[in-house]
């Protein structure tokens, strides 16, 4: 025992040659960052679902449940959850129960003793095994904690992969209604143009225009039915898209039909940069956690310098012939301590500045996650606010369009304008509203992209706990 304890004392004064490096980096604060407005809006489970759109609402059901991502997720949160558990195994007392049985020859020159020095006997025994590491300086509580930080942090990865699906889901949905209105308008062009066509055959039959005319209507009309063609193009793209997104593939795209959204439904957005940013994304939750868990990782490379001391017991039967195995003359038992100490190892400088560095890698980490999302945020609202007055022009340029492609029509056919200038005016009306479709797609998908970079519906862990808490007390009231 004095010999034990002589050798903690010396670790103790061993431990001095433990380094002093320190991780060189801070983490970003919101008041570092211009977060000083007020506190988003709490988007509901389920925002989408004012849409109104059933066939989106079953989409997303099926995305949440199919999508190989989300599931890649998931699988990464058990394979975390197995990590922790297993770090909180290490720290608990292990038994076995180990036997052996072997024939063999004993030697006639080793500690053996006639009869059996150079006889040939079984040689067995039975033994139950108790070990267990004394945690004196924090390594295993350290590695604990390490392993449980890794494991929230996989768990807040799931929440940001489904919030990620939701929210690109959305985005391709969106994309689909686009390319439907863009289809719709490109149809109304071959019309139009059709009914072009015809005129300036008429035209042209009566002597009033010539064969020029007649064949740049053939050529307008031709051109738009390029342009509706690429309009179907693009809707079967995002059908496709959509299909992947939930998991499915060509089985699924004849089931996706025309969406009917209503893409300016009210969304719980804010209006400046929130000041709760930090604390309402799950991959900057996820990022924070990274950073204790290496915390974590230093203390436990520190406390490999200091020494292991493990208490061992041990009870069970040896015995020459199996005869004897089981009786109580052959029992065996003891108990003890061990010490493990790194007088000279070269190995736990480098694991400790290395564990230094990680800290390092994980602030940057989290850094360049909170500027990533203060820009998401910034660029969203700006987003918004310029289509908000581009859509606003937008209309007035199409009502104008409108009313100048009526009048050349009109002026064409009675012959007191050129086919130039109905082309003209026609080409201005296709353009604003092609414009006007793709702005306010664009608005919805600003939208929806404001929505998910504040966080969505996700609900931070802590405050997850607080309205369990809260309903767990109302119900008891009640």
């Amino acid at each position: 025992m004095k010999r034990t304890l002589a050798l903690v004392v010396a670790s103790c004064a061993l431990a001095g040659c433990v380094p002093n490096t320190q991780p060189k980096g801070q983490m970003l604060q919101a008041a570092q960052l211009g977060l000083n407005g007020e506190t988003a809006p709490s988007a509901p489970a389920a925002w989408w679902r004012d849409w109104a759109d059933p066939q989106f609402d079953a989409l997303v059901t099926r995305a949440l449940a199919g999508n190989p991502r989300l599931a890649e997720a998931l699988a990464r949160v058990s394979a975390a959850q197995a990590s922790a558990a297993a770090a909180r195994g290490d720290a608990l007392p292990r038994v076995t129960l180990d036997g052996d049985e072997q024939f063999q020859r004993f030697s006639e020159r080793f500690i053996y003793p006639p009869p059996y020095g150079g006889g040939h006997y079984w040689l067995g025994s039975v033994q139950g095994n108790l070990s267990w590491d004394v945690d004196f300086w924090g390594r295993q509580k350290a590695l604990i904690e390490q392993a449980r930080a890794g494991a929230a942090a996989a768990e807040l990865d799931a929440a940001a992969a489904r919030l990620a699906l939701t929210g690109a889901l959305a985005e391709t949905y969106i994309g689909l209604d686009r390319a439907y209105a863009l289809l719709d308008i490109a149809d109304r062009t071959v019309a139009q143009r059709t009914r072009l066509l015809e005129l300036a055959r008429k035209r042209v039959a009566a002597g009033l225009d010539s064969r020029i005319e007649e064949k740049q209507a053939e050529g307008q009309l031709a051109l738009a039915r390029v342009s509706r063609q690429q309009a179907t193009n693009e809707r079967d793209n995002a059908v496709h898209a959509i299909a992947a997104l939930t998991g499915r593939g060509a089985d699924a795209y004849a089931g996706i039909v025309r969406p009917t959204l209503d893409p300016q439904a009210v969304l719980p957005l804010p209006e400046t940069l929130p000041v709760d940013l930090l604390a309402r994304r799950p991959d900057i939750l996820a990022a924070r956690l990274r950073v204790d868990a290496t915390y974590s990782g230093q203390r436990a490379a520190k406390a490999a310098f200091y020494p292991n001391v493990n208490l061992a017991a041990f009870a069970g039967f040896q015995a020459i012939g199996l005869s004897h195995l089981l009786s109580g003359a052959a029992g065996v038992y003891g108990a003890g301590p061990a010490v493990h100490l790194p007088l000279f190892d070269a190995r736990l400088k480098p694991n400790y500045e290395g564990a230094v560095a990680e800290i390092d890698i994980a602030i940057a980490g989290y850094n360049g996650a909170v500027v990533s999302a203060v820009q998401q945020v910034a660029d969203r609202l700006s987003g918004i606010e310029s289509l908000r007055i581009e859509l606003a022009d937008q209309a007035k340029a199409l009502d104008a369009a409108e009313q100048a492609f009526a009048l050349a029509e009109r002026r064409y056919g009675a012959g007191l304008s050129t086919y130039l200038a109905v082309l003209t005016a026609e080409t201005q009306l296709l353009e604003a509203r092609r414009q006007l479709a793709v702005l306010n797609a664009q608005q919805a998908v600003e939208r929806v992209k404001l929505l998910v970079a504040v966080g969505g519906d996700f609900v931070p862990p802590q405050l997850a706990e607080t309205q369990a808490a809260g309903l767990n007390r109302s119900a008891v009231r009640e």
